[in-house]
């Protein structure tokens, strides 16, 4: 045979009155300023009585390990709605991917302009090294700047640059298919 359900310590316990537990309910949910003095105001009750319940079914304790519960109920809320954005983003993410790859597709990439293809290719090896948890170096800061240093650059130079950062680019994807 089993034994009666265990109340949770903010629940009713056993051989508390009605009238008791409505006054610990009161005395609970004040919150971290609550009194046994602002309930017996509250309830238009004996402050005398109110404490000696207080003593007897050990409110304070009760009313912590309460607050506890809340902290972890909310606690556990916000974790489950970092997860729930989290896979919002992911899916927003692999929707604008798949529309930026389309719109990429349908580029030629002898009509972009040199800067304009070392700024794909900055973005794409950035997005790879994140992919695999590795942060780039001043992620998100400097593109400016890069875009500046491309822009000082005389058309051989950037040439030269754009040859290698081709056989860079190759160099990594013939390692990714190996």
């Amino acid at each position: 045979m089993r034994g009666a359900a265990v109340a949770e310590p903010w629940e009713q316990q056993a051989g508390e009155s009605p009238q008791a537990i409505e006054a610990f309910a009161a005395y609970r949910d004040l919150g971290p300023a609550r009194s046994v003095t602002k309930v017996a105001r509250e309830l238009h009750e004996s402050r005398t009585l109110l404490g000696r319940w207080s003593r007897r079914y050990a409110w304070v304790m009760r009313a912590t390990a309460y607050d506890r519960e809340q902290d972890r109920v909310f606690l556990a809320e916000q974790r489950q709605a970092r997860r729930d954005i989290a896979r919002r983003h992911a899916k927003l993410a692999q929707a604008f991917l798949g529309k930026a790859v389309a719109r990429l597709q349908g580029l030629d990439p002898r009509e972009l302009s040199l800067s304009e293809l070392l700024r794909y290719f900055q973005v794409a090896a950035a997005i790879g090294r994140r992919s695999v948890g590795e942060e780039p170096a001043d992620a998100g800061a400097g593109a400016e700047e890069q875009g500046a240093e491309v822009a000082a650059l005389t058309d051989e130079e950037r040439r030269a640059r754009m040859d290698q950062l081709r056989r860079e680019l190759e160099s990594r994807l013939s390692e990714g298919a190996q």
